[in-house]
């Protein structure tokens, strides 16, 4: 053969014929090396676009790994979705329970009272617009002022006694004006204040029949506590127009404290008269007064048999 071929086995070099002249063979005047495609004479140079790279090492294959594909057959497919309806008749039959305890309740005349008033802080049930009759809001306004005049009037009565307490009265009066407080405020709305509205709102004359006899005692306490005249502790105890006649001569502070609660106390007496005159001619005249008549004899004969 007139070319020389130093390694027969070797791959075939490939030529560029666009490359510089300077990197052919033996046309410029290079020696004919059998380095393969990746020989340079510099070794700082860059290898040519069309030379070949050695493939990267294989990464290593560990036969324990596990890849854990989650497949969901048919048959779980069903099992949940028979799971979901038994759910979903559990919530409907649970439903109709619940309407159906509301249609009850309905029927039966009960009234589920939720808490609403004060709004900040809901304590008892209270919506005069929508559960009392027109005609009757506005004895029902006028009686709510009574009972909230009532706890304004033992508030007063607290700071009245307070001021006594510290000009040289005794923490006994303080205590007793504490008492009052706790058990008037909200022993009023449970006794005359809850029965009068219920009854406005059912019209019944049970109700009614409460409320007369306990709120006569509130009127009763009311102008008790307007004279408070010396039979427990000298009548200091509360701020009416005796002990504030008397302690005015002491104290000229603590006197007008007293004579401020005197005046609360009376204007509260007045209002309770009021109220308790418009709900009687309303008793009297829708003809409750009768009925409560039979409803009485009706409970003395059950009692008596």
């Amino acid at each position: 053969m007139s070319r020389y071929d130093p390694n027969p086995f070797d791959e075939e070099v490939e030529v560029n014929p666009f490359a510089d002249g300077a990197a052919k063979g033996k046309g410029s005047g290079q020696p004919s090396h059998g380095g393969g495609a990746f020989y340079t004479t510099n070794p700082g140079s860059v290898p040519s676009a069309n030379s070949r790279l050695s493939p990267l090492p294989p990464e290593p294959y560990d036969r324990g790994a596990t890849i854990d594909i989650p497949l969901d057959n048919s048959r779980d497919i069903k099992a949940k979705e028979k799971e979901l309806q038994a759910k979903d008749a559990e919530l409907k039959r649970r439903e109709q329970e619940l309407k159906r305890r509301e249609d009850a309740i309905a029927r039966a005349g009960i009234v589920i009272e939720e808490k609403n008033w004060p709004p900040f802080f809901p304590l008892i049930h209270h919506d005069i617009a929508n559960e009392i009759p027109i005609h009757l809001q506005r004895i029902q306004y006028i009686a709510f002022t009574t009972w909230l005049g009532l706890i304004l009037c033992l508030l007063w009565n607290i700071v009245a006694v307070t001021t006594a307490w510290i000009k040289g009265e005794g923490p006994t009066i303080w205590f007793l004006a504490i008492i009052y407080f706790i058990s008037g405020a909200p022993g009023s709305y449970v006794l005359w204040y809850r029965p009068l509205y219920r009854a406005m709102r059912t019209d019944s004359a049970l109700k009614f029949g409460w409320f007369f006899l306990l709120y006569m005692l509130h009127i009763a306490f009311c102008i008790f506590a307007a004279v408070a005249p010396p039979i427990i502790f000298k009548g200091k105890s509360l701020t009416g127009i005796l002990p504030a006649i008397d302690v005015l001569g002491d104290n000229a502070l603590v006197g007008i404290f007293y004579f401020i609660g005197f005046g609360l106390f009376c204007l509260e007496s007045l209002l309770s008269i009021w109220v308790i005159q418009q709900v009687y001619m309303y008793f009297r005249g829708s003809g409750k007064a009768a009925v409560l008549k039979r409803e009485a004899a009706r409970g003395t004969m059950m009692a008596a048999l």
